[in-house]
């Protein structure tokens, strides 16, 4: 029996992205056992996957890990991270090892120049080619995201509004420049009009709070009242569930907003239909929705663009534009039709 390792510490999207590579090996490698290593916040992406044998945290201590990783005695160590902590790893653990391929320097000539040298191959299939040396090949199932079953949100306990289907928008994301400013998120919903669930973080919900009230005072509901057809509305989940229970609504969703962030990539692992809203960061670093049925919202041909592979705490331009000029022109399916 093979027993393989599997590295990648964060973040939430990035390891939805690598379970192509998870169940491909475990599917394909004959006897194999399949364990993954990442940090302790996000155990509970992995800790539900059937196609992994056994999950290890990083907590506090590299060297208290390491002790753990040691006693397994791994065939095979499937790097999918490559930073400085895995590199430790793999040294000390002293046997064979696979690191994927961060094209640093292509990502930099782009951010730096705006010469793409980029592969046009996605993510996803440049993990599964660090895995090729076992004999894996894709099986074109995408993305797994698997949920456990107390952590589903039965739509009952949605208000009235959202019962009979709703769209999802993840509002939030790491980086502000990969965020829409709060008006502009409002102007997607009014363009949207439909029911509509904000999702995020705890650190969301005061912006998810504000979008709420614009929709639920005056003027707006009077602007309602007299059009007769009040279809808009807004329910404020973000800090009310955790990362499953958000997972779930996006699950259950007609189709999802979202910028390029963790619950874009879980909602490609559900084959939701999705709007991708793109600011600092661009498709082309390879990481866009893992599925067909998607939307990009961006300005194209931006002088600044982009500006990082990762984002900023405010816009170096001071201009913003990536996300001020993005026109929301899209066709919506129906409430309710993918659900």
């Amino acid at each position: 029996m093979k027993k393989i390792l599997i590295i990648r510490f964060s973040s939430i999207g990035d390891i939805v992205l690598t379970t192509p590579v998870i169940r491909c090996v475990k599917e394909q490698v004959p006897g194999v056992e399949v364990h993954f290593c990442t940090k302790a916040a996000f155990r509970n992406i992995i800790s539900s996957n059937p196609y992994v044998d056994k999950v290890f945290c990083l907590e506090k201590s590299l060297k208290d890990l390491l002790a753990q990783l040691k006693a397994e005695n791994y065939d095979l160590v499937l790097d999918l991270h490559n930073n400085l902590r895995t590199r430790i790893l793999k040294s000390r653990l002293g046997v064979p090892a696979r690191s994927f391929n961060k094209l640093n320097y292509r990502k930099w000539l782009l951010v730096k120049f705006k010469i793409n040298q980029m592969p046009k191959v996605h993510i996803v299939d440049r993990y599964l080619d660090t895995a090729a040396p076992l004999g894996v090949k894709n099986d074109g199932k995408g993305l797994d995201y698997f949920i456990p079953a107390q952590d589903e949100v039965d739509l009952n306990t949605l208000p009235a509004t959202h019962q009979n289907g709703y769209y999802a928008m993840a509002i939030g994301a790491q980086h502000y420049t990969k965020r829409l400013p709060i008006d502009r998120l409002i102007e997607l919903c009014e363009k949207i009009n439909a029911p509509i669930i904000l999702l995020g973080g705890k650190e969301d919900a005061a912006v998810g709070a504000m979008i709420e009230m614009y929709f639920s005072t005056e003027p707006y509901l009077s602007i309602q009242r007299a059009q007769a057809n009040p279809t808009l509305a807004i329910y404020n989940a973000c800090g009310k569930y955790n990362l499953n229970g958000s997972a779930s609504l996006v699950r259950q969703a007609t189709a999802v907003f979202s910028h390029d962030t963790g619950l874009m990539h879980i909602a490609a692992a559900f084959q939701n239909k999705i709007y991708s809203i793109w600011g600092n960061t661009v498709p082309e670093f390879g990481m866009y929705p893992y599925t067909q049925d998607f939307e990009v919202l961006e300005v194209k041909n931006l002088y600044c663009r982009p500006c990082s592979k990762i984002g900023y705490s405010k816009c170096p331009e001071r201009h913003f534009r990536c996300m001020r000029e993005i026109n929301f022109d899209f066709t919506l399916p129906i409430p309710g039709t993918s659900m």
